[in-house]
This record gives structure tokens, C-alpha cells and sequence, in this order.
């Protein structure tokens, strides 16, 4: 089956969950775009109704704001009933990998307010350690970048500036991105977070640890969702 396909019909599933009254986040991605579009769909006939969604990006603000979803922001509504967003990887512990989206600061900072984190992802996406396939994504203020990558270096991994030294990605918080490579996948992603967030400099990273709430995987022949025990 298209891979596509299988995103659209994770992200259908998800927005299952979504009632009326709610307040949503909404996150960044192929996939979650399809969530956001089935939401916009079921405002419109009237299927949903008061409900309002915090975007995680510019980008899903103005998908989110094309079907009408009425938007609001985390000061208004410091606590979301849901949010829907999709992974590059997720392990068996559900935790993630995200941000190759460019959008990890906000989303985490969305979704860690959400009472329910439904992560949509295809079979693809699923990994036994984390870092196995994608490079984790680091958001850095952009005064002494290049710090970063040397005291990145100085561990073995391999880091490089999102979109390159003379035309880097700029986030929706005006801050860099750092994306980082990891030869042997991360032994120890919440000891690996601590080092990170505690760099002076470093804003946010990438990896969602014990977010997730449920991960809904597409696969070829149907949907498994897989719960946080």
C-alpha cells in the first residue's frame, strides 16, 4: 500500500479521539497534516464543534487557519485536552524522536501540555533504539553555534548545521538547528536529554521521553495502536 495512504488513514484514526469543546494541539509533518486536514473537514460540517487548536509551527498555523480551526495560543489555554503529532522514530518505550519538521521547541512545549499525546507514525518509523535511523534535531540560540558542534564532536557523535554553514535553517524562533548523528544509535536517551538541556546555549532538543500517550502505526495490512503501559 502507498506510504501515504498508511499516514492518512493513522492520522483519520487519531482524530477519532477528537470531540467537541475541545482544545487541541496541533502538530508539525506529513502525516499530522492529514489530521489536521480531517479535523478541518469535520469543522466545516458542522461534525465538530467549540473547539480550538494551538499550532505548533507557522506552517500548521496556516493549514489549520485555511479550513477555518479557530486558533488560539498556550498563554489562553496553558492546558490542552489533546494533541496529535507524528514521530521520526519511536522505540519500544514509546519514547521519540522528533523535530525534522523544524518545529521541535514548540511542539514539545504544545504537547507536554496535553492531557492525551496521540502520536501518529507508519510502521517505518519504529525502531529498537532510538537515534537507529534519524539524527536527532537540536535547537540552539545562534550566538557560539559552532560551539555546539565541537562539544557535540568531542562524544563521538556526528552533528551539522540544518541546511549548511552559509544558508542555515532558521526556526520559527529565530534559533538554529543543529542535527546530530549517532554511529551507534543513543544507549541512554534520558541521560542524553539531561546532558543536553543543561548546555548553556542549547534551547531544546529532540528527544520526547514518556510523552506519548498512545501510537497509532499504519501498517500494510491495517492500524495497531500501541499504549503507554
Amino acid at each position: 500500500m502507498n506510504i501515504e495512504i498508511l499516514k492518512k488513514k493513522a492520522a483519520e484514526k487519531a482524530v477519532e479521539h477528537v470531540q467537541s469543546g475541545m482544545v487541541l494541539g496541533l502538530g508539525t509533518g506529513s502525516t499530522t497534516r492529514y489530521a489536521i486536514i480531517k479535523v478541518g473537514e469535520l469543522w466545516q460540517a458542522g461534525d465538530l464543534t467549540d473547539i480550538v487548536a494551538v499550532p505548533t509551527s507557522e506552517k500548521t498555523a496556516e493549514l489549520a487557519q485555511s479550513y477555518g480551526i479557530p486558533l488560539t495560543t498556550l498563554d489562553q489555554n496553558p492546558k490542552l485536552d489533546l494533541a496529535i503529532d507524528g514521530a521520526d522514530e519511536v522505540d519500544p518505550a514509546l519514547n521519540l524522536i522528533k523535530g525534522h519538521g523544524g518545529a521541535l521547541l514548540r511542539e514539545k512545549m504544545v504537547e507536554s501540555a496535553a492531557e492525551q499525546f496521540i502520536v501518529v507514525v507508519d510502521n517505518s518509523k519504529l525502531v529498537s533504539k532510538l537515534g537507529t535511523n534519524f539524527s536527532l534535531p537540536i535547537e540552539v540560540v545562534k550566538f557560539g553555534w559552532k560551539a555546539h558542534i565541537a562539544w557535540l564532536e568531542s562524544f563521538g557523535y556526528r552533528p551539522e548545521i540544518r541546511g549548511g554553514e552559509h544558508d542555515p535553517f532558521i526556526s520559527d524562533n529565530d534559533n538554529y538547528i543543529i542535527h546530530c548523528a549517532f554511529p551507534n544509535g543513543i544507549d541512554d536517551p534520558a541521560a542524553l536529554a539531561d546532558t543536553l538541556i543543561n548546555r548553556p546555549g542549547v534551547v531544546e532538543h529532540g528527544l520526547f521521553l514518556n510523552m506519548a500517550s498512545q501510537v497509532i502505526v499504519a501498517e500494510a495490512d491495517g492500524l495497531k495502536t500501541l499504549d503507554r503501559t
